[in-house]
């Protein structure tokens, strides 16, 4: 099965949705929260402006692939029509049983999804998917694998394209057999505007969607102040709980190798999680609170470690050189080359707010541009 994931990945065309951001290469989840809040953030930058997203949740998302509807996307994007076929043949007739103890049920024919646990089935879904993407140019959505946001940029107050959009996505779901779960549905506003108004809800199969002040989204908690309080709550506690066990190994003997190694495995990796989305825009004290955390370790494993700052401003440069070299990669247009004369220097984007002007993609040309 990786054998063929990988045949598929390596065969997808480059006009494949650029928004979509699961198997792909040089893309992650990174990628998907900064092109969102980098979105968000410069539509916020303009006056009388505010941003809606709807987080889609989709019930059983892989079972409800139609293998025959899945093969013409697959044949659209120009993938071999014997692999079109092989998959075909792979996701029907698929027998399936239920065990319970030493009890077997009566096998039951599968002829859509696909099959639970298997390398192949996020990648088919992705591209069973690949032409969900916005109709109108002030929308967009974003994908990871089932992972589904619509990112509605309003002005002035006019709504109409948002909900045109969301009305779409419905109808989008009915054709491909896709059910959207109202109740998990969830929709979060970024109104930074002085006089607020009352914001209508949306609607989905005649039900409201429930309208929260912060959600997990791909991994991180980002609310409708689009500050980072919550998140670093969230990851210093998880990282405090895994301090107890890093302080246990201690005790047991382990060598200061194998302790750090255990910091960077299970602490630092969650500190650090996609950290060039987020970091920058934290307060000082959201990042004193985690600095802690490493101190701590510090002390425990008796050795230097890298300080967060240092990770955030290294990995914020590897990924600007990684998107630099990507002509595919949704962002690369935002690092634009200055004259043949300053060579190696970027056009630095204009922002009116610290909260634009510390987001990733700005700080990673002010990167670039002082390294050179």
């Amino acid at each position: 099965m990786r054998l063929v994931k990988d045949h598929i990945t390596s065969t997808l065309p480059d006009t494949l949705d650029p928004l979509q951001f699961a198997y792909r290469p040089n893309r992650s989840t990174d990628d998907a929260i900064s092109t969102t809040l980098h979105t968000a953030l410069t539509h916020l930058d303009k006056r009388n402006t505010y941003v809606r997203m709807l987080f889609i949740d989709y019930s059983s998302a892989f079972n409800t692939i139609v293998p025959s509807k899945l093969v013409i996307k697959l044949e659209t994007l120009g993938l071999d029509p014997a692999l079109c076929n092989w998959v075909l043949d792979f996701l029907t007739g698929r027998p399936q049983v239920v065990r319970v103890g030493n009890n077997i049920s009566s096998p039951l024919i599968l002829n859509t999804g696909a099959p639970q646990g298997c390398v192949l089935s996020p990648l088919l879904y992705s591209l069973f998917t690949h032409d969900c993407v916005a109709t109108h140019a002030s929308n967009s959505i974003i994908k990871f694998a089932d992972d589904t946001t619509v990112v509605g940029l309003i002005t002035n107050n006019d709504e109409t394209a948002y909900r045109e959009e969301v009305r779409a996505l419905g109808v989008w779901c009915q054709e491909n057999n896709l059910t959207l779960n109202v109740n998990k549905t969830k929709e979060m506003i970024v109104d930074f505007r002085k006089q607020q108004r009352e914001h209508p809800p949306i609607h989905i199969d005649g039900t409201v969607v429930e309208r929260v002040a912060s959600f997990k989204f791909l991994g991180i908690h980002i609310t409708d102040k689009l500050n980072w309080s919550t998140h670093t709550d969230s990851i210093v506690k998880k990282a405090q709980q895994r301090l107890f066990n890093l302080r246990r190994l201690k005790k047991f003997g382990l060598s200061p190798k194998a302790l750090t190694n255990f910091y960077r495995c299970t602490i630092e990796s969650i500190l650090a999680g996609c950290i060039t989305a987020w970091y920058g825009n934290c307060s000082a004290l959201n990042r004193k609170a985690l600095q802690r955390v490493v101190r701590s370790a510090q002390r425990i494993t008796g050795g230097k470690l890298p300080a967060l700052q240092d990770t955030y401003t290294t990995r914020c440069h590897r990924k600007a050189i990684k998107i630099i070299k990507d002509i595919n990669h949704p962002s690369h247009c935002l690092f634009t080359p200055l004259s043949s004369r300053r060579r190696g220097q970027y056009r630095c984007i204009k922002a009116g707010t610290e909260r634009l002007k510390n987001s990733f993609y700005l700080k990673a040309i002010r990167l670039l541009n002082s390294h050179h």
